[in-house]
């Protein structure tokens, strides 16, 4: 047989699905994949359900329904100011990752290179090399994960096209600041390149931080697609509607992209979402408000049980550093091993925060735990964690003595 596409052949399976996998084989409780353990908002899902009885049901707009479009673009200019053409400015795809595909595609031409953050999401490399394009990675270290300017600087060139990142950010919690946002845009603006701006995470943060579109800064507005996630501003993961805001110059060839991945986007979930995006701001607020109490809650009691704990600005995560229980377990191993080992032996599951880097020297032994569940679920995943660690340390502790 011919050989079959090598970059593909070459790419392991997602570690969210590997992970999720094994915690269903050990019966443990998943707070590796990023997925809320309740239902979105109730007229959103009403809203849907009731869009499949109006005899609406067939192709929608390629770019999306009109009521999706225009809920899109009011929300943008009510949280940002932003102004947006919703019939020539909004396209909506069938999820984020999706609509992340169809912005590369639509500037990217082979030989190009793209500018990337890591840790990143595990989809942006190798969307980037099938594209033919050449990845440019800078890296953010723990703990502050600061954006080190000099490298970001040195890594854009006559060969840049496009940055793809992320605010805030998966796994880091980081929520970009407006100086950091702002050195960026002189780098963009200098190289006379694009900003695929994944923004999912928009409505998730903390502690009085607030999102700042990269598109609302001086000289942005042509250069960059902002992307949005009905799954993570309403709890509803699994209806995997996203939505790009773009320039009219931009929009024809993400369009183009998009109509060549999915074409269009189930009409009854996109009704449904514009109802959720015309929710009054209290809905947002206390969105923000209640992963926030989920996140300290989950923060308190991994630090008490002798986790290092980084501090999460936004986002579904908390990263967490391992090694100050490694002593005290007897473990020696890097986050896959620990991450293995919770799910097997403690009943719960994290995400090794290498599987977010792309070169082998990433830092090992930070955990990544998702607070997007429901009290009761965080509460007993801390006991099964912390009974654990009372039981490996003790056997640690007799086998020492003996």
């Amino acid at each position: 047989m011919q050989p079959q596409n090598s970059l593909l052949s070459a790419t392991g399976t997602t570690i969210f699905t590997v992970m999720s996998a094994l915690a269903v084989q050990h019966g443990a409780i998943n707070l590796g994949q990023g997925f809320p353990d309740y239902d979105g908002p109730e007229d959103v899902i009403d809203a849907a359900a009731a869009a499949l009885r109006d005899g609406r049901n067939q192709y929608p707009p390629l770019t999306g329904v009109p009521e999706l479009r225009q809920a899109v673009a009011a929300h943008n200019r009510r949280f940002y100011g932003l102004e947006a053409d919703p019939n020539a400015e909004v396209i909506v795809t069938s999820g984020a990752t999706e609509a992340i595909t169809a912005c590369l595609m639509a500037v990217l031409n082979p030989g190009d290179e793209c500018v990337l953050i890591e840790p990143l999401y595990d989809t942006y490399l190798p969307v980037v090399k099938l594209l033919g394009a050449i990845p440019r990675l800078v890296r953010l270290s723990p703990p502050d994960w600061a954006l080190p300017r000099a490298d970001l600087a040195a890594a854009f060139g006559p060969k840049t096209k496009a940055i793809l990142f992320n605010t805030p950010m998966n796994p880091t919690g980081k929520v970009f600041t407006g100086a950091e946002l702002a050195f960026l845009a002189d780098l963009i603006a200098k190289h006379d390149c694009y900003a695929i701006c994944d923004e999912v995470y928009e409505h998730l943060t903390f502690d009085g931080w607030t999102h700042i579109p990269l598109m609302t800064l001086p000289g942005m507005r042509e250069r960059c697609m902002r992307i949005g996630s009905a799954g993570k501003t309403f709890s509803l993961t699994g209806w995997k509607v996203g939505y790009i805001t773009c320039d009219r110059s931009l929009a024809p060839n993400v369009a183009k992209a998009h109509q060549n991945l999915t074409f269009t986007t189930p009409p009854n979930l996109q009704r449904g979402v514009a109802v959720g995006l015309m929710k009054d701001d209290a809905y947002f607020a206390g969105l923000s408000t209640s992963l926030q109490a989920r996140r300290d809650r989950l923060a308190k009691g991994l630090a008490e049980i002798g986790f290092g704990v980084l501090e999460t600005r936004g986002s579904y995560f908390i990263t967490t550093d391992f090694r100050p229980l490694m002593a005290p377990l007897g473990f020696n191993g890097d986050d896959v091993a620990f991450c293995r080992a919770i799910t097997e032996e403690a009943k719960v599951t994290a995400i090794p925060v290498t599987a977010f880097y792309a070169s082998q020297d990433a830092p090992g032994h930070y955990a990544r735990f998702a607070f997007c569940k429901g009290e009761a679920v965080l509460d007993e995943a801390l006991a099964r964690l912390r009974a654990w660690v009372a039981s490996r340390a003790g056997r640690q502790l007799t086998a020492a003595a003996g």
